[in-house]
């Protein structure tokens, strides 16, 4: 017998007498979703970095690509390249629609406040939506580890992503543009409990809206924490952690492939006889409403899932499971 039979029959007597087959076959079946839905939050981030590579390679042959394009901006066509990605992905894996359009302006600067999820997913799907529909880009503000995270930058660079001081936020206002701002920000996406509103005293894109004096609107995407969620065991050492570094390190899990609606509210004026705090109490008000309307509260993910198909979508309507009121 040789060297690589008797490693045969070794390999097979250990596995007889040691191992027991059933045992282990149960085990893997009840850990595979487990292992699944801490790993699909990573899909995020690599698709994340997929598009930092699509831009790379696109910045590189720019300068062939310089006659094509007319307006003479470096990131015009990589854009839309980047929009009908990222559209494409919302359609297929959350059957992503956005309501309200109504309620944009024909014209003009608009300011988007929005609740912030676990993964802010449906930003991503917004912004590529509303760049293929209205041809305008939503300009965002994100955290400052957002620009800390290696190979981002050019992320921001190309989707106009800012760290967004009260100054910067109101310039690009009176510029004409679409800003999105999350008041919660990280706080709000790693501890909020039920879709509550984690805003504090932040009063920063209130006093911007005041300065550019354009037109504040609430958005809320419908189930976005039952795509992803934040693991609430240890919660009050990760709020320590993050108090004390403002870097989220509570872990993640989820990528479910729930029902996802951006529903756009009534768009707040401009009123030269408010406060920044009176206008915050508006949109949180605004925001709060939104939820109330569109949320299933307490959030349930099995329900999510179901309603991607229109028949339990409409039973769940009828039958008052939800307290939607599309």
């Amino acid at each position: 017998m040789g060297v690589f039979d008797q490693f045969l029959q070794f390999v097979n007597d250990f596995t007889v007498n040691y191992v027991d087959i059933d045992y282990s076959l149960w085990l893997t079946w009840c850990l595979t979703p487990l292992l699944v839905t801490f790993l699909l939050p990573s899909l995020i981030i690599l698709l994340l970095y997929l598009t930092a590579f699509m831009l790379y390679v696109y910045k590189l042959h720019w300068t062939c690509l310089r006659t094509a394009l007319i307006t003479g901006d470096i990131w015009e066509t990589a854009r839309k390249c980047v929009a009908v990605f990222w559209d494409a992905h919302g359609w297929i894996w959350h059957g992503y629609e956005v309501s309200g359009l109504e309620n944009l302006p024909d014209t003009g600067a608009a300011l988007f406040i929005y609740y912030h999820g676990a993964i802010p997913i449906d930003v991503y799907y917004f912004i590529a939506k509303i760049y293929l529909a209205r041809n305008k880009l939503v300009h965002t503000v994100a955290d400052h580890f957002f620009f800390k995270i290696p190979g981002f930058s050019i992320l921001a660079d190309c989707m106009r992503v800012i760290p967004g001081t009260v100054q910067s936020c109101s310039n690009l206002l009176k510029d004409g543009n679409y800003l999105a701002i999350s008041p919660g920000g990280v706080y709000e996406a790693q501890f909020s409990e039920n879709y509550s509103l984690l805003w504090k005293k932040r009063l920063g894109f209130a006093k911007a809206a005041i300065d550019s004096k354009v037109v504040v609107i609430p958005i809320f995407t419908e189930n976005i924490r039952e795509a992803f969620r934040v693991v609430s065991i240890g919660r009050n050492i990760f709020l320590k952690l993050y108090t004390w570094t403002k870097i989220p390190f509570a872990p993640l899990y989820g990528g479910f492939p729930v029902k996802m609606i951006t529903h756009i509210g009534k768009p707040i004026y401009f009123d030269s006889n408010i406060s920044a705090e009176d206008l915050q109490k508006k949109v949180v008000i605004a925001s709060e409403e939104l939820i109330r309307t569109h949320q299933r509260l307490p959030g349930n993910i099995l329900l999510s899932l179901l309603e991607r198909i229109p028949y339990f979508r409409r039973k769940l309507h009828q039958t008052g499971s939800t307290t939607h009121n599309d």
